[in-house]
């Protein structure tokens, strides 16, 4: 049976949460492998919306084994506040897994968070301030707290204090800001230890014996190729591996046990927070597909900018990624419009880029070269395979699919789990 990778082709929010539910009735494991509570995927079941952001969508379906890999860093009080919502609703949490080895937002990793984007004025990132950012450069700087160390109190209070000892420094002396005690730190983190003991796993074990005995994996990635720290619009990116690449090293699944890498892209493209954006749409036709598309964040309630559906940007994702299939979302969005443009290659003063530029700086004043394809105008929400779509949809689906240089094997018409077109199983 397979691991299969589901990853975000754009700058996130493309519906990765949907995409991923689909697989659920046939999938055995859902693994979250890399962010944290900085983005968040929608689901919608029988009418009814959940809002996820730490736990795998895959939380939804029954007999499910939901997995947050080493990858995720996790705010425990956010963990809770999202299992008890969940709970609330009748859905059963108790077979969640977690890492050991994940690491932990620390409530001033927070602080430096907020207190640094506002620091940056006109250069800031447009982070959430969730903490994200600054927990992965503790990982990497080797000072970092994870899960296990909540569970050895004197560990926990030694990392702390080694923390704190520069972090105070900087808070106070930089940011104006009052310095963080170790007992109110040490404190805030084993409020939850002995609730979360129980979902504690070494899970790259785990995973590593389900695939042995034939189980099927689904890896989950958070954010989105556009936003990956080493292959997005560096620096207006998240601080972790939001490529196929991350699934390996953010849950301890070795690259030869994927078998398939898809990739969810919308009919059209948004972008949350700073950082260029080629197709960016800043008129009325941006408002109405935010407005039609309901493209407002999912963790943050913030207005997503919008343009139209780029073809340079997924070529991309599916070279650094090896995408093997494509998974076409809120193509319903589009209805009505006379013609839909599609960007297609990008102008750089003059020089055309059929590919994605290497150097930043060209991207940054990258204007997109447009195809203009017709649109159509009748309902496709009911639609459920892909000859119920008008011919102009069936053609505007097959030029992506060409332009893009991955076959679109699904695709979305509606919010709901059902309103789904299946052209090429994403299980075998």
């Amino acid at each position: 049976m397979p691991a299969v990778v589901v990853l975000g082709a754009q700058w996130g929010d493309e519906g990765k949460g949907k995409a991923t539910d689909q697989l659920g009735d046939r999938t055995d494991y859902v693994v979250k492998f890399n962010g944290g509570n900085n983005a968040g995927h929608t689901v919608v079941v029988a009418g009814e919306k959940y809002a996820l952001h730490l736990i795998p969508s895959g939380i939804l379906t029954p007999g499910v084994v939901p997995v947050i890999g080493n990858g995720v860093v996790v705010d425990i009080e956010v963990l809770f506040e999202e299992i008890d919502a969940l709970e609330a609703r009748g859905v059963d949490t108790s077979g969640l897994l977690v890492s050991s080895a994940a690491h932990v937002i620390a409530p001033y990793n927070r602080t430096i968070d907020k207190v640094t984007e506002r620091f940056l004025g006109s250069r800031r990132i447009g982070t959430t301030g969730r903490g994200i950012g600054p927990t992965y450069a503790d990982k990497i700087n080797r000072i970092g707290i994870r899960i296990q160390d909540l569970f050895d109190e004197s560990i926990l209070r030694q990392k702390v204090e080694g923390a704190l000892a520069t972090k105070n420094q900087m808070l106070v002396k930089i940011y104006n800001r009052r310095a963080v005690t170790v007992e109110e730190t040490v404190d805030e983190l084993l409020r939850f230890a002995e609730r979360l003991r129980p979902h504690v796993a070494d899970t790259p074990l785990v995973l590593n014996q389900a695939l042995d005995e034939g189980k099927t994996i689904v890896f989950e990635a958070g954010q989105a190729t556009m936003l990956d720290v080493d292959h997005g619009t560096y620096p207006f990116v998240t601080s972790s591996s939001a490529t196929a690449g991350g699934a390996c090293t953010g849950s301890g699944v070795g690259p030869t046990r994927i078998d398939r890498v898809v990739a969810v892209a919308k009919a059209y493209t948004t972008r949350v927070g700073e950082g260029p954006f080629p197709t960016e749409l800043l008129d009325a036709d941006g408002d109405r597909l935010r407005e039609s598309g309901g493209e407002y964040g999912t963790t943050t309630g913030r207005p997503r900018r919008t343009g139209w559906y780029d073809a340079v940007v997924v070529r991309y994702a599916a070279r650094v990624n090896g995408l093997t299939d494509l998974v076409v979302t809120k193509l319903d969005v589009l209805t009505g419009w006379e013609k839909i443009p599609v960007c297609v290659a990008y102008d750089v003063d003059g020089t055309r880029f059929d590919e994605m530029p290497y150097d930043q700086s060209d991207f940054h004043h990258a204007k997109p070269v447009y195809e203009y394809l017709d649109g159509w105008t009748e309902d496709i929400s009911q639609a459920r395979d892909f000859e119920d779509l008008p011919a102009a949809a069936q053609r505007y689906l097959l030029r992506l699919e060409e332009v893009s240089g991955v076959r679109v094997s699904s695709i979305g018409v509606g919010p709901g789990r059902e309103a789904t077109i299946v052209r090429h199983q994403l299980l075998d």
